[in-house]
């Protein structure tokens, strides 16, 4: 028996034994984690997919190339689609349970697909962006609760990573796509039409698959519960995952009935973890993430590469980076402990970030224009900082994609009670969507004020305060068990004269 002592508590959590489990040694679970996964393809591609699709929108539609505020909307009504499906999925996990939830994800986001395939004008596309943001927002509570729910603590964690390997492998399949499409007639249309593919397949792999045991055994169905567990828990270990599961459904049973959204306001524990939960999902997008992939290739043609093929070529680029720096975050996320890992990753994010706005800063700077006189002659003039711009962008992939890639996703899907899970999933799912639209419907905007190198510089800052966060509100939860992960919260909040060390009373 392992003992661990956390910061911010007057008490020692005495954790599970530790068990030498790996990702392939249940492979029942394993395929559970890539199903219910594919709702972040779903997530990922249509990320993707949109910032490629745009360059040739703009070509088939005067009034998007006309108008940046059209494009940004065209970019971020999915997102505003996200909110809704987020903010409603999670009373829709907790009142049908998380399955249901993903097979309503998939009809909305295949319906919303063809619409997109389909539309005649910007106004219809902009629809059909809607209709597949409340498809993605409802997977993206979903599948790291699903995941989470049926792991086991010791690779709780990189299983719930996998979900994020599925939404950057979304990305990059969504760049092979747009590249594949560049010289085809009505390019965007099949760009846009095809991600209705994965929402099929999903639907009828989840048809085979069970519902979360968690939720099972909330909802008093104990033998089907029981059922689902002893697939993934061998028999030595069942008795007491089981027993953990009657404790922690017995407590939640008491308070269920009674949940709502304010709720989680009124507990000073509650408070404590959706702040956590909330702010990692806050900072997950104003430290730039998804302005980076929806805009990558107008990010790489700010930097002087006109040519659409070629910037949707470093766009993959990009975007393979970001899958494989996924990699190694699930690979780290269990062993180097969630904590360590996103503040590495943010200490990166930072440098990339200075990086990237002083090469846009230099390109439009008068000593550029000088520069630029002597070497014209050698026509190098700007390429060199343009180079430098997507050396910036990959290194902050590379930071970004191990660490605040996949940490925030995890640590909701973990840190909130039986009851709370499905409610606060939701609302800090909401929060990442909110923040994901502030983000993409400013950002070309910001630019225009301030330019490119200025707008990076403002997210470099956002990252500073981010790190500061992260080191005084997010505890570490490697390996805990979700009842344990609860108690810790209890410490935190009620603990004695620590408990005021990196808390918000």
């Amino acid at each position: 028996m392992t003992i661990q002592s956390f910061p911010g508590s007057s008490g020692i959590i005495h954790a599970s034994p530790k068990r030498d489990i790996s990702y392939f040694s249940n492979f029942y679970v394993l395929g559970l984690t890539l199903t219910a996964g594919i709702g972040g393809l779903l997530f990922g591609y249509d990320t993707g997919v949109i910032s490629g699709a745009l360059l040739y929108i703009r070509d088939d539609f005067a009034a998007v190339a006309e108008n940046n505020v059209l494009q940004e909307t065209i970019v971020s009504m999915a997102i505003a689609g996200a909110i809704i499906g987020a903010a409603g999925g999670g009373w829709v996990n907790d009142a049908y349970g998380r399955k249901k939830a993903t097979l309503l994800a998939d009809i909305i986001f295949a319906i919303g697909s063809v619409v997109m395939c389909a539309a005649p004008d910007p106004y219809v596309l902009i629809f059909g962006r809607l209709l597949v943001g409340l498809g993605i927002g409802i997977a993206s509570v979903t599948a790291p609760v699903y995941i989470a729910e049926a792991s086991p603590s010791e690779i709780r964690g990189g299983l719930v990573g996998i979900n994020v390997l599925m939404i950057t492998g979304g990305q990059f399949l969504s760049y092979l796509v747009n590249l594949a499409f560049t010289e085809v007639p009505g390019t965007w249309r099949w760009m846009l039409g095809v991600a209705a593919l994965p929402a099929i397949i999903q639907f009828f792999l989840m048809l085979f698959l069970p519902e979360s045991p968690r939720w099972l055994y909330l909802k008093n169905e104990k033998p089907q519960a029981v059922a689902v567990l002893a697939k993934i828990y061998g028999s030595d270990r069942l008795e007491e995952e089981i027993d953990l599961l009657a404790v922690a459904s017995e407590e939640a049973f008491h308070s269920k009935n009674n949940v709502r959204y304010l709720d989680v306001f009124k507990s000073k524990e509650m408070r404590l973890a959706f702040l956590a939960g909330a702010g990692l999902q806050a900072f997950q997008q104003f430290t730039g993430i998804n302005t980076v992939m929806y805009y990558s290739p107008t990010i790489v043609q700010m930097a002087g590469f006109t040519s659409n093929q070629l910037a949707l070529l470093l766009s993959l680029i990009i975007a393979g980076m970001n899958a494989a720096g996924t990699i190694v975050g699930i690979f780290l996320i269990d062993r180097c402990g969630r904590r360590r890992l996103t503040l590495g990753s943010l200490c990166g994010v930072i440098i990339s970030l200075l990086i990237l706005s002083g090469a846009f800063f230099l390109q439009s700077s008068e000593l550029n224009s000088s520069l630029c006189e002597v070497q014209t002659l050698h026509g190098t003039c700007g390429k060199s900082l343009g180079w430098i711009a997507v050396l910036g962008l990959a290194l902050y992939i590379a930071f970004f994609s191990p660490g605040m890639g996949p940490v925030p996703w995890a640590v909701n899907s973990e840190i909130y009670p039986e009851a709370y899970r499905g409610v606060c999933g939701g609302m800090s799912a909401t929060v990442n969507w909110v923040s994901n639209l502030i983000v993409s419907q400013t950002f070309l905007s910001v630019v225009t004020i301030v330019g490119t190198g200025g707008t990076f510089l403002i997210i470099a800052g956002v990252a500073m305060v981010a790190f500061i966060f992260v080191a005084l509100f997010v505890p570490e939860t490697k390996g805990l068990s979700f009842e344990e992960v609860e108690r810790l919260w209890k410490e935190r909040a009620w603990g004695g004269e620590d408990a005021r060390r990196g808390l918000l009373i």
